[in-house]
């Protein structure tokens, strides 16, 4: 009997071994199993909620969007505006800046008229009245204001005008008086001028 509890001591150390073996690797299948059942599972779960995420993330992306343009569209319009302000007030200056710069050119090209002798606009518009009434005056003391007057404006003329022609025909009846003062020569020369204009 001794023999006997021997081999069952013997065949029972030798079970031990193979038991703990065959636990083990119903233990590590058993592991493998969940481990492939709990990625499986993520996976269906990454699946669902990552639509619903994928989702989610779009909708916020196109209100962020339309906040994006919004601003972006009332920041372009506040910068439309402060430019159109901009250039109008450079226009403006330049405007100004331009009429004082016309000022002062007119300015000193009357003072270089000026310094130099020639009359201004005014000052010949003032002569011109001053010549056209001492001419007239000088008419009325001939007594041929009406004549001349009337003669210039059938001839299209200014009465001023007819006023220095008039002028000038005293001095050459003058001159013509003179002339007799003056020896033969000058008769001859007279008579020669005389010929000339009859023929």
């Amino acid at each position: 009997m001794a023999r006997f509890k021997q081999s069952s001591k013997r065949s029972s150390s030798s079970a031990r071994p193979e038991a703990g073996a065959e636990r083990l690797s119903k233990s590590i299948s058993e592991s493998a199993q969940q481990i492939w059942l709990a990625g499986v599972g993520a996976f269906g779960r990454a699946q669902a909620e990552g639509t619903r995420l994928f989702d989610t993330l779009v909708k916020e992306g196109l209100g962020l969007e339309q906040t994006a343009r919004r601003f972006a569209g009332d920041r372009a319009e506040q910068v439309r505006e402060t430019v159109e302000t901009g250039v109008g007030q450079a226009r403006e200056r330049a405007a100004d800046t331009w009429d004082r710069l016309e000022k002062v050119f007119e300015s000193r090209v009357q003072k270089a008229l000026v310094s130099l002798g020639v009359p201004a606009r005014d000052d010949l518009r003032d002569l011109s009245r001053r010549v056209d009434r001492l001419t007239a005056e000088l008419q009325r003391q001939r007594g041929g204001a009406a004549k001349s007057g009337a003669a210039a404006k059938a001839a299209g003329q200014a009465p001023g005008k007819v006023a220095k022609k008039a002028a000038k025909a005293p001095s050459k009846a003058a001159a013509a008086r003179k002339a007799p003062a003056r020896k033969a020569p000058a008769k001859k020369a007279a008579a020669k001028k005389t010929a000339a204009a009859q023929g």
